[in-house]
């Protein structure tokens, strides 16, 4: 596929987006049998079909989901373009496209990000959460400009991706007033036997407490186990029992669960990530984002 026609790309993304072609004719104002005959010549040049009829509509399978990927990219810019032009008197947006993995408290993925807002004129940031393995896979097609992660790239993975660390937080172990009494004395021996609140066994943070707990002969009762951060958090407030959380966001914990703190365990480290697929970050916004949590965020 050395030269690629536009028009067609257009008539394919449009088909992805209405469901059929039915649809993409009404709002091109083109055939069905026009449209048609483009995405035949589309799916020539590529080399195989871009849909999989389902019923009366279509549906793409996984390979074409990366040619509407990159569809999306090159006609959302496209329409900026435009506005852009029609209007001079607008400052375009510096564009930032952030993965989350879903194991980072919100509140840590919101102070870094929130960094930026304060000293960039013009930002457009779009926030996207999911596991580590499907954001690099987002990073690696261009989706994603970069991803906070709260571990670094995996060793032997074939994608082209760097990790920069951004800081690192002791944890602590909360809990609702009506449950903290209970464990204030004789910390952390206390926690035996408590109820706990913890995130799934596969994150990095479970493992480091897992292996603290293990460590310390500590045997607590785990109620519940969880992939969102802030699910865990809440059920922390209706008193389900103890959860962890970064002692960097301490303040934040306590006042929106309405939560105190049991007790600190600098044994436990959390470490927070940017990847990029640079070795060295040039994006404006990044630059300043990794330069203040560095700097600013991450000190206790």
């Amino acid at each position: 596929m050395r030269h690629l026609n536009y028009n067609h790309l257009l008539y394919f993304w449009t088909i992805a987006r209405e469901g059929s072609i039915a649809k993409a004719s009404e709002v091109l104002h083109l055939t069905p049998q026009t449209i048609s005959g483009q995405l035949k010549m589309l799916e020539e040049s590529i080399g195989q079909k871009l849909f999989d009829r389902v019923g009366r509509g279509q549906t793409l399978s996984e390979t074409e989901q990366i040619v509407h990927q990159y569809a999306e990219v090159i006609f959302t810019l496209g329409n900026e373009l435009t506005y852009r032009v029609r209007d001079k008197s607008i400052t375009t947006p510096v564009s930032l496209n952030i993965g989350i993995v879903n194991s980072i408290a919100k509140l840590i993925a919101y102070r870094i990000i929130d960094s930026v807002f304060d000293t960039t004129e013009s930002i457009k940031t779009s926030c996207f959460e999911g596991d580590l393995d499907k954001l690099l896979g987002d990073l690696a097609i261009h989706k994603l400009d970069m991803i906070i992660s709260d571990k670094p790239v995996p060793a032997g993975l074939n994608v082209k991706a760097y990790s920069h660390k951004l800081g690192i937080s002791d944890i602590a172990f909360f809990s609702h007033e009506s449950v903290r009494r209970d464990y204030l004395d004789n910390f952390p021996e206390s926690l035996h036997d408590a109820p706990f609140l913890l995130p799934l066994p596969s994150t990095p943070l479970r493992r480091l407490i897992d292996d603290w707990l293990e460590r310390m002969s500590i045997r607590p009762k785990i109620i519940a186990e969880f992939d969102d951060s802030a699910l865990m958090k809440a059920f922390g407030t209706g008193g389900k029992g103890i959860f962890p959380a970064p002692v960097v966001i301490s303040k934040e914990v306590c006042e929106m669960y309405q939560a105190s703190e049991i007790g600190r365990v600098p044994e436990i480290q959390e470490e927070y990530y940017a990847i990029s697929p640079e070795r060295k970050v040039k994006h404006p916004a990044m630059v300043t984002m990794k330069q203040i949590s560095q700097e600013t965020l991450f000190k206790q």
